[in-house]
Order: structure tokens, then C-alpha cells, then sequence
């Protein structure tokens, strides 16, 4: 397939995409700032950090160089939301105008509200993309069955992102809400540590159903009220990932609101770890506000995650709620 493509960030998802991409296009081109790990992916042929017992094909080419970027048509953004606008400062200078740009970070700005796409609007870039859905890198590195949803500024950039990633095993579904795509990646997260939280105090599985469900309602409410499409919560980046997120003991913002719910609390800070969830819950707390929307599942997690409110004082509330 004759496209030029770049991914940045080699993380876990990062290299998945890197993987996945390898098997449509000659070659991708992989850029990452550990040096280490740059010289280990071009000789050895692995991302020894994240996958070391997983070979990268060998048309993946690891980058310290952000001008070998410049000849590309589409570049994947596969980094944490908070290095979005450093990553664009110095993207914008080296790049065409008309690249396509596929944001795959679920997370929010704060304060500003921006979701990634809108960030990226700031800049010259016109053709942006978003790519979401219940997916864990690990399964899509292992070339294991796996599906999720794009959605674009135009239809055009959706097709041409669709040809160059999808396979047999990684199916892609074309959607038409860069809006609600993107909230759903947010909103999960929240979803995600309220059952977390739920799990860690040990609450009797028909209770936190409930809460998933009314969680899922409540998904719908703020995605219509900014906008979105009702009938986006119910695509695989809406209910799939939901469900995923807040049930697997893979998903970190899961094992978050375990931890919360325990009274455990990690330093994200000493770890390393980057809970989008965390990040973005004053966010979604201020857009509820905002558009006057009320959700005593994100009442709940604010409640506990930033007012340090005890998570079964928190809970006796959010259950008093429903009904």
C-alpha cells in the first residue's frame, strides 16, 4: 500500500498500531525519545520495555528524528493527552498541512474542556481523525480478534485510515461523531473506576450492575447534551468499551477505583503510571455543570477520587440516588 506513515509513541499502544500497520504498508515509521529503546527496536527487533517476547515486524523503523516524519500522509498520535500540545508545537513546523492526524488518547484537557481532536484544530492540521473502541494492546500486538471505531473530520480520511489498519483479525466500523467518540473514551474511564471503586469495597455484584447500568444511561445524557449522537454509547467505543474497561482486571482505571475503594491510594507520580480517569473527572464534573446535566455516577467518583469524600459514605449517597 503506497502511504507514508508515522506513529508517535512507543508505548504499548503505540507498537500495537506499529504492528498492525506493518501488515498493510511497507513501511512505518516509529518515532519515540528513548534512545535505548530506539537502538534495540532497529537491531534486535523488539520493544524489549513493552513486548519483549513479541517480534516487531521488520518494516517498523524506530525514530529519535521528528523530520523523518515529514513525507507523511497520516501520522497516529498514540501518547498520554497531556503531551498533546507539546508533541503539535513541534509537529507543525516539519509536517504538510493536510496530513491526517489520528488521536487515539482518551482523555480531556483541563481546564479548557478540549477534547484531543479539538486540540488539534488549534493547529494548521484540518484532517483529524479519532480511533476508539474496547480494545487492549496486548490482544491487538497478539494479532488476537479485536474491533473499534474511527470517526473524521470527513468521511475520506475515515476510509483511507480504515484501508491502511484494518485486517481479518482487526476489524474497523467507520462512525460520524468525532464528538461522541471521544467523550466515550472519557466517560468509560469514569465508568470504569466507579465500578473499580464498587469492586474494592466489595459491593454485592447486583449493586454494581446497577451502577454499570446507570452509569451507561448517564453516558448517554452528557454525550447528547455537548452534542454527540445517542446512538454512538451504543457502538463498540461506546457500550463495548464500557464494559470492558469497568470489568477487566486489565483495565488500569478498573484497578484504580479498586485501589480507591480499598483506600489505597498509588503515587501516580513515583509509579509512573497515567490513569486518564483521574485526569479527566474534574473535566466531565464541569461539563455536567455546564450543560446542566445530572450524573450521580461522575457525582460519585469526584466525590471520592477529589473530594476525599470515604468511598462507602459516597456510595450509600450515589445509592440513595437510584432508582
Amino acid at each position: 500500500m503506497d502511504f507514508n506513515v508515522g506513529v508517535i509513541g512507543a508505548g504499548a499502544f503505540g507498537s500495537a498500531i506499529c504492528q498492525q500497520l506493518s501488515k498493510n504498508l511497507d513501511d512505518v515509521v516509529l518515532l519515540l525519545r528513548n534512545e535505548n529503546l530506539c537502538r534495540d527496536i532497529n537491531e534486535k527487533g523488539y520493544n524489549t520495555k513493552y513486548y519483549p517476547n513479541v517480534r516487531l515486524n521488520p518494516n517498523i523503523r524506530a525514530t529519535l528524528d521528528i523530520s523523518d516524519l515529514k513525507d507523511c500522509d497520516v501520522i497516529f498520535l498514540t501518547i498520554p493527552s497531556s503531551a498533546y500540545r507539546s508533541t503539535l508545537d513541534e509537529l507543525k513546523d516539519i509536517v504538510n498541512d493536510d496530513v491526517i492526524l489520528v488521536t487515539t488518547a482518551k482523555g480531556i484537557e483541563y481546564p479548557s474542556l478540549k477534547t484531543m481532536s479539538r486540540i488539534i484544530a488549534e493547529y494548521p492540521f484540518k484532517n483529524i481523525t479519532a480511533l476508539s473502541g474496547p480494545n487492549f494492546a496486548s490482544e491487538i500486538m497478539l494479532n488476537l480478534p479485536s474491533i473499534t471505531n474511527i470517526a473524521s473530520t470527513d468521511i475520506e480520511s475515515s476510509k483511507t485510515v480504515k484501508e491502511m489498519l484494518e485486517s481479518k483479525q482487526f476489524k474497523i466500523r467507520i462512525i460520524e461523531d468525532m464528538q461522541g467518540i471521544e467523550l466515550c473514551g472519557i466517560l468509560k474511564n469514569i465508568n470504569a473506576i466507579a465500578n473499580g471503586i464498587c469492586e474494592g469495597l466489595n459491593i454485592n455484584e447486583n449493586a454494581r450492575f446497577a451502577v454499570l447500568t446507570k452509569g451507561f444511561n448517564d453516558t448517554i445524557k452528557i454525550i447528547e447534551a455537548v452534542g454527540g449522537k445517542s446512538s454512538t454509547v451504543h457502538e463498540y467505543c461506546g457500550f463495548g468499551d464500557l464494559i470492558l474497561t469497568s470489568t477487566s482486571k486489565e483495565s488500569r482505571n478498573h484497578t484504580l477505583g479498586v485501589l480507591y475503594g480499598q483506600r489505597l491510594i498509588i503515587n501516580e507520580n513515583a509509579s509512573g503510571i497515567v490513569f486518564e480517569g483521574k485526569n479527566s473527572i474534574r473535566a466531565i464534573k464541569d461539563i455536567c455543570t455546564a450543560n446542566d446535566v445530572e450524573s450521580c455516577i461522575v457525582d460519585f467518583v469526584y466525590e471520592v477520587i477529589i473530594e476525599k469524600i470515604t468511598p462507602i459514605q459516597a456510595f450509600n449517597k450515589l445509592w440513595d440516588k437510584l432508582e
